[in-house]
């Protein structure tokens, strides 16, 4: 499909009609100010489905991290140190 380039004004003043042409007819355009392009205005592309054997394969591919479980273990000893005093004048 042919890009199609519009004045900034143009758009300005159709602008909603240039978005359904955009949406449902999936045509683009160049918006130009002066003659001078700056921006173009493009259908999104659909989102890419990623199925559940995909996200595992992802994960096994990952592999782990060997220092995970010493920052978890590091963590869990840091959640059991003693609190602050509840009365500031005793330590």
């Amino acid at each position: 499909m042919r890009v199609q380039k519009i004045s900034a004004t143009e758009a300005s003043r159709s602008f909603s009609d240039l978005l359904n042409r955009v949406k449902y007819a999936g045509e683009e355009f160049v918006v130009e100010r002066g003659g001078i392009p700056f921006c173009r205005i493009v259908p999104v592309a659909a989102p890419e489905l990623l199925t559940l054997e995909a996200l595992a394969q992802i994960i096994e591919d990952r592999g782990t991290d060997p220092g995970f479980a010493d920052a978890i273990e590091e963590a869990s000893k840091l959640g059991n140190a003693p609190g602050v005093p509840v009365d500031p004048w005793t330590r």
